[in-house]
């Protein structure tokens, strides 16, 4: 590529200015959030922003003491904080793919608690933990279930790819490479010896999410390792 001026820079990476939604891709790696009240985002994921804007670390009671319990016990991606006034801000994480989702009345998805981005305020959202599989597995330790009319952002290491759940046709996945979920899917447990002894080491691998009904499974093409199973 040739050399750019650099007001030929500027113009290339300026944000945009056609459209204003309230959640609009910058990039595929940046989200702004066009803010007029309050909006929640992960902690830390803040890059820049531009107007009149509050950042207040999410409250103790503020989701209710169930969600202050499990928490403690995650001590992982769960933690977000909340964006008041009226502003564009923009968001990023570690430079993954930021995904936009617009849910309707009535719909509920499951998020990996590393991969949850930002949520419109007045959506519901609870951490689910998933103790099975914590107790086999490095990755998918917890979820939030997020629920509501409603944005929501979340984020994948590279370009993901969704694969259909129908009945009687079960779909396995790797918790490390699982981002999230439609709300009808319970996934459970699936343990298979022979894919651990073909690979020869117990990278988690022989340990699979099993789904099935009528939905969808989110996965990325990265089996991301979380901080809390690195810090063991």
């Amino acid at each position: 590529m040739a050399a750019q001026s650099v007001q030929e820079f500027v113009a290339a990476t300026s944000q945009k200015d056609e459209a204003r939604g309230k959640f609009e891709l910058e990039n595929p790696y940046t989200l702004e959030v066009n803010l007029d009240g309050r909006v929640w985002c992960k902690m830390g994921a803040m890059i820049g922003y531009v107007g009149a804007v509050k950042f207040t670390r999410q409250g103790a009671l503020e989701q209710g003491l169930g969600n202050l319990l499990k928490k403690m016990v995650t001590g992982e991606g769960a933690s977000l904080m909340k964006m008041e006034g009226r502003g564009r801000v923009y968001l990023a994480e570690a430079g993954k793919r930021i995904q936009v989702l617009n849910l309707g009345a009535g719909e509920t998805i499951f998020v990996n608690g590393n991969d949850l981005l930002a949520v419109e305020d007045g959506m519901k959202y609870e951490i689910k933990m998933m103790r099975r599989v914590a107790g086999m597995a490095s990755g998918g330790l917890f979820n939030i279930r997020v629920s509501g009319a409603g944005l929501v952002a979340i984020t994948t290491h590279y370009t993901p790819i969704t694969l259909r759940v129908t009945p009687g046709q079960p779909v396995f996945t790797d918790p490390n490479a699982t981002v999230a979920w439609s709300g009808d899917l319970t996934p459970g447990i699936h343990t298979d010896i022979s894919f651990k002894t073909l690979i020869g080491r117990g990278s988690g691998e022989s340990i699979q999410l099993r789904f099935e009904g009528n939905g969808w499974v989110v996965l990325q093409p990265y089996e991301e390792v979380y901080m809390q199973a690195e810090s063991t």
